[in-house]
C-alpha cells in the first residue's frame, strides 16, 4: 500500500470519527489516489488534481465542484505532514453556473394547474382527463415529461403499482413505484380511455386524439400556465413542465431533513429513482435551492449544539 493510500485511509477515518458518512467522498478519493499512483506521483500537485477533475467529471458542473472539494480537503490534510503537497486553489476551474434556478411549485399551484385541465376545450372529452392525470403523475413521481408521454400501456402495472421507464435518458431503464392514490387515479383514467376509444388501437398509456400519442404536451401546458397566472411577472423565467421534477426532488430532500433522516445515505436512492446517471446531478439540488441550504444549515447547527 502506498503512502498516499495510507493517508487517504487515515483522512477518511478521522472525518468519520467526527460523524461524517463520506460514502461518495470515499469513492472519489480512492479514484483520485489510484490516478496519482498511475502517474507514479508521490504527492498531490495542482496540475495532477486538475487533470483528474477534468478527466473524471466528464463535463458535469456539479461533479467538477464536488471532486475539487474532495481533492482540496485531502490535500489540506496531507500538507500538514508533507510540505511538497500543493493545495489546489478553490477557484481552480472557471465553473459555469446552471442556466437557471429550478422553480419549485407550491402545492396550491400544482392543484391550480391540475384543476385548469378541466377547462380545456376539445371535441374529445378524454383530453381534460389525460392532462389531469399526466400533470398529477409528473408531480408525484418526478418523471421527465418525455418519460411520462412515452409510457406504453404495458409499462404501467396497476396491479403491482409499478411503472417501467424503458430506455430513458442515456439509455437507462428503471422501475418507479406508485402510491395507492396514484394507482387509483391511473386506474380510473385507464378505464375512461378504453371506454372512450373503444376498439381503436392504443399503444401509449396517455392517449391523444384517435388513440395516437400526445403531441401537444408543451403547448397545452403553456395554455394552462397562462390560465392560472403563473410566471407572468416582468423578466421572470416562467415555470416549466420540467420543474415538476425539480419540485419532487427538492420536497423529497426537505422531508428527509425534517424527519431527521441520513440524507447523504439516502441520496443514491433518490438518484436512482430519478434516473440520474451521476449522483452529482442529485447533489446539485443541495446547493441550488435556498430551502435545502437552510435545512442543511439547521441540521449542522443542531449537530454542533449536541456536541458541546
Amino acid at each position: 500500500m502506498t503512502d498516499l493510500q495510507n493517508m487517504a485511509r487515515e483522512f477518511l477515518a478521522l472525518r468519520r470519527s467526527l460523524g461524517y458518512k463520506l460514502v461518495q467522498v470515499e469513492a472519489q478519493l480512492n479514484e483520485f489516489v489510484t490516478f496519482l499512483d498511475s502517474k507514479s506521483a508521490a504527492y498531490v500537485t495542482t496540475q495532477l488534481a486538475l487533470a483528474w477533475v477534468l478527466e473524471s467529471a466528464r463535463g458535469a458542473i456539479g461533479s467538477y465542484k464536488h471532486r475539487l472539494y474532495v481533492v482540496r480537503s485531502f490535500a489540506k490534510y496531507v500538507s500538514a505532514t508533507d510540505s511538497r503537497t500543493e493545495v489546489p486553489p478553490p477557484r481552480l476551474l472557471p465553473l459555469p453556473a446552471r442556466t437557471r434556478r429550478p422553480y419549485i411549485y407550491t402545492e396550491k399551484e400544482v392543484l391550480l394547474l391540475m384543476d385548469a385541465t378541466q377547462m380545456l376545450s376539445s371535441p374529445e372529452d378524454l383530453r381534460r382527463h389525460t392532462y389531469y392525470c399526466l400533470l398529477g403523475l409528473l408531480a408525484v413521481t418526478g418523471l421527465r415529461k418525455g418519460e411520462a408521454r412515452r409510457l406504453r400501456k404495458e409499462d404501467v402495472d396497476l396491479t403491482q403499482g409499478l411503472l417501467t421507464i424503458r430506455e430513458a435518458k442515456f439509455g437507462k431503464s428503471r422501475l418507479v413505484p406508485l402510491h395507492v392514490t396514484t394507482v387509483k387515479a391511473l386506474t380510473d383514467y385507464s378505464a375512461r380511455r378504453d371506454a372512450y376509444l373503444g376498439k381503436t388501437k392504443v399503444d401509449t398509456f396517455f392517449a391523444g386524439k384517435s388513440g395516437r400519442p400526445l403531441s401537444t404536451v408543451q403547448g397545452t401546458f403553456e395554455t394552462l400556465r397562462r390560465a392560472v397566472g403563473l410566471g407572468s411577472a416582468p423578466r421572470r423565467q416562467n415555470p416549466r413542465l420540467h420543474d415538476f421534477r425539480h419540485r419532487f426532488a427538492v420536497n423529497t430532500l426537505l422531508n428527509w431533513y425534517r424527519d431527521g433522516e441520513d440524507v447523504e445515505r439516502l441520496l443514491p436512492v433518490l438518484s436512482t429513482f430519478l434516473g440520474h446517471t451521476r449522483i452529482e446531478d442529485t447533489y446539485w439540488y443541495l446547493s441550488s435551492t435556498p430551502e435545502l441550504m437552510s435545512a442543511a444549515s439547521e441540521r449542522l447547527e443542531k449537530r454542533w449544539e449536541g456536541s458541546r
